[in-house]
């Protein structure tokens, strides 16, 4: 049986992690590929150094120790060979967690993927846990942009995101060094650091955000009102009160956490509506899957 031929991209693009994951084409010449779940030796193992996801909580890591020593691996690392060994492409947590462990092998399917399918790879798996934040994020498209090529709307695609929802992440690159810092240690949010692209002073706000606990609300007025004053006609929304305000900043912030466009509909005493904008079936998945609280 003749060997079938790697192509640039994975035919999943677009499609999810399981479609990335289950279409890769296995080759004849690598040990282990396409042969299903295999135990492979924890020294054998090494994570990717250009994977997207740079900060892990220790906490969160010696209680996933815990459970594996408790219960083992019960999800397998998804790896490829690479320079004789293995190198991770989805699960470098997990593989973590099992040395804490002390475990002396682990679970791993093995698929043949070049480097820009084992980014996106990596890249979904750990949107769908929600393990990134939104520098690492926003990082891991720069790089799929810059070095392989990837329009926004494919990077959507493959996220199952809105254009918008990775063109409003790769805007936070354009952010001071010691304000993106704040970001990937979680000290200001996503809608804080989208408030700050356009502020004078990102930095000073930065750390007045921490030290006064801002809202994301309080730091786009103090954006809004350093901002040079619009001419007397400019419009203002419709019921222009804080509600409106409020309302149009609850908005940005759901539509941050799901990456898709969010409308709020409200009437005095009479509820509302909450309307989620998709563009594709993956992105309806991910939203049903969101909503019933399903491992994705």
């Amino acid at each position: 049986m003749s060997e079938i031929p790697m192509r640039k991209r994975a035919p999943g693009l677009g499609r999810g992690l399981s479609a990335l994951l289950g279409e890769s084409a296995p080759s004849e010449e690598r040990p282990g590929a396409g042969k299903g779940v295999q135990l492979v030796p924890v020294a054998s193992i090494a994570p990717n150094p250009d994977q997207p996801r740079r900060h892990f909580d220790e906490a969160a890591l010696n209680e996933l120790a815990e459970s594996i020593r408790a219960r083992g691996v019960l999800q397998p690392l998804v790896v490829r060979p690479h320079g004789g060994r293995y190198q991770i492409v989805a699960g470098e947590r997990r593989w973590r967690a099992a040395q804490r462990a002390q475990l002396h092998e682990v679970p791993v399917v093995v698929r043949e993927f070049d480097d820009p399918n084992t980014l996106e790879v990596a890249l979904i798996e750990n949107i769908q846990r929600q393990d990134l934040n939104a520098v690492e994020e926003a990082e891991a498209y720069q790089r799929l942009i810059a070095d392989f090529g990837h329009t926004q709307d494919a990077l959507g695609k493959i996220v199952h995101k809105s254009r918008s929802h990775v063109a409003n992440l790769l805007r936070l690159l354009d952010l001071p060094a010691s304000v993106r810092a704040k970001v990937a240690s979680g000290e200001i949010s996503m809608g804080h650091a989208r408030a700050l692209v356009s502020a004078p002073d990102a930095e000073q706000l930065a750390d007045d955000i921490v030290a006064r606990g801002l809202s994301v609300r309080d730091v786009e007025k103090l954006v809004r009102d350093a901002k040079p004053r619009k001419a007397a006609g400019d419009r203002v929304p419709s019921g222009g009160g804080a509600k409106d305000a409020d309302l149009a900043a609850l908005e940005r912030q759901l539509g941050d956490m799901l990456g898709l466009k969010v409308a709020i509909g409200y009437q005095d005493g009479a509820g509302g509506t909450v309307t989620l904008t998709y563009s594709t079936l993956d992105q309806l998945d991910m939203i049903c899957q969101r909503l019933s609280n399903e491992r994705i």
